[in-house]
């Protein structure tokens, strides 16, 4: 049995994730943001291998969550399931930073630096990825004018860049991103057609499935097939220079093979 450490599992798609996960016996550490969110998972806290809190919208509690995950010890798969929707405003995160940037962007990559090696490595992302071309001029938002959709848009297509890239650098590792689709969470909403179990079940199976079809990296995958990204995600060079501007951002390295 796997252990799997999954961000944003205190509700909706990390904690079905979380849940099924634990149904199959597999040992999960769970993240929640807050001290508060922690201690409203209960019965869910109590099957789990261990618990870590931070803010992802903080740099500085984004490192503390790596250090807390590396605390309990090497996690055979790690899931970036935590990010939000569309914010009403830029924001500015205690860095500065944009705060969709920073929670759906800069905290899946600094987590990734930052956590000891897991063997498999899974992002959530969402369809709307191929809206986000572009976004490398001005990451964070800091010349133009807020647009939510476009920004949710470029943070998750940076997301299956980054799972594509670490394919492709770090080798034995196993990398993919997943687009759950429109799921009926608090963020979804309660019209979105796909349920919690059908959106989460392509995220765990990649996380702990011996399928041979599991066991492939560099891919972009809906309900248990895979599609084809959103060109710049599979470009070389895209991936390159946005993990150039991740790391000045952050000034945080991601390590090489």
């Amino acid at each position: 049995m796997a252990i799997v450490f999954m961000t944003g599992s205190a509700d909706g798609l990390g904690r079905a994730a979380a849940k099924s996960l634990l149904d199959q016996g597999h040992r999960v550490v769970l993240h929640a943001r807050s001290a508060d969110r922690a201690a409203a998972l209960g019965q869910l806290a109590s099957r789990a291998a261990g618990m870590v809190v931070g803010d992802l919208r903080s740099a500085a509690e984004t490192k503390s969550i790596a250090d807390q995950v590396n605390a309990i010890g090497r996690m055979d798969a790690i899931s970036h399931n935590a990010g939000v929707y569309t914010r009403p405003s830029r924001g500015s995160t205690p860095e500065g930073h944009a705060e969709t940037l920073a929670i759906n962007t800069l905290a899946p990559y600094m987590l990734t630096a930052l956590i000891e090696r897991p063997d498999r490595l899974v992002y959530l992302s969402s369809g709307l990825h191929r809206g986000g071309e572009g976004s490398l001029d001005d990451l964070d938002w800091t010349k133009r004018a807020w647009d939510s959709a476009k920004a949710y848009a470029e943070s998750k297509l940076h997301v299956v860049a980054l799972a594509v890239a670490l394919a492709r650098r770090w080798p034995k590792v196993l990398s993919n991103a997943v687009d759950p689709g429109w799921v009926r969470t608090k963020m979804g909403g309660a019209s979105a057609p796909v349920d919690l179990d059908t959106g989460q079940r392509t995220q765990t199976w990649l996380a702990v499935s011996e399928d041979s079809a599991a066991l492939v990296s560099g891919r972009y995958w809906h309900h248990l097939q895979q599609q084809q990204p959103a060109s710049e995600a599979s470009d070389r060079i895209f991936q390159d220079q946005l993990i150039g501007k991740l790391s000045k951002l952050t000034g945080v390295e991601l390590p090489e093979a």
